[in-house]
């Protein structure tokens, strides 16, 4: 069973599952591709959502707390990442970029070996279901643009500005 849970965080109310290996879920409750990727999950993992709690749900809501206080720059609580292969490469890749850095998804690609594999990249990055935690929010277009996020460019530009100030860097690119 997949336990399911909401939360609320700043940037709005969260809905969070967990496997009985980690994290699988950690999204927007109202995006848009919500349900399309719960329904991947369960399809993959061949098991359903259901409302309860999880292990690592108390893990990951200390560590959401801490990380909008601007005193945690990692995430340990144990993940499942649940897609193709070539999702969870990306998405094992993104985890590589430091708090308060960005890339671009050509950077991105280059890193997986592939500098053709742009869109392919940022399709992955589209089906990121652990936002925050897989910090797809740090990818920008080449230009230094904010670009495509499953939870809205206003909330990416809010996480960029946050990571900005807690780590001292400037984030590079053009935020608006």
């Amino acid at each position: 069973m997949i336990r399911l849970k909401r939360i609320d965080t700043p940037l709005g109310r969260m809905r969070v599952g967990a496997t009985n290996k980690g994290i699988c879920l950690f999204d927007f409750q109202y995006r848009r591709s919500i349900e399309g990727i719960m329904d991947r999950i369960e399809k993959l993992l061949d098991d359903k959502f259901q409302d309860g709690e999880s292990e690592f749900f108390p893990v990951l809501e200390q560590q959401v707390a801490e990380y909008f206080a601007g005193t945690r720059k990692e995430f340990d609580v144990p993940l499942h990442l649940v897609g193709s292969d070539f999702q969870k490469s990306v998405w094992k890749a993104l985890l590589d970029i430091p708090y308060g850095e960005t890339r671009s998804y050509k950077q991105q690609s280059l890193v997986l070996g592939n500098e053709k594999a742009i869109r392919a990249v940022a399709g992955a990055n589209g089906d990121n279901g652990i936002a925050i935690i897989v910090p797809c929010h740090r990818i920008i277009g080449e230009d230094g643009s904010l670009t495509g996020y499953g939870g809205g460019l206003q909330r990416k530009k809010w996480l960029l500005d946050h990571e900005s100030r807690n780590s001292g860097k400037a984030v590079q690119g053009q935020l608006f």
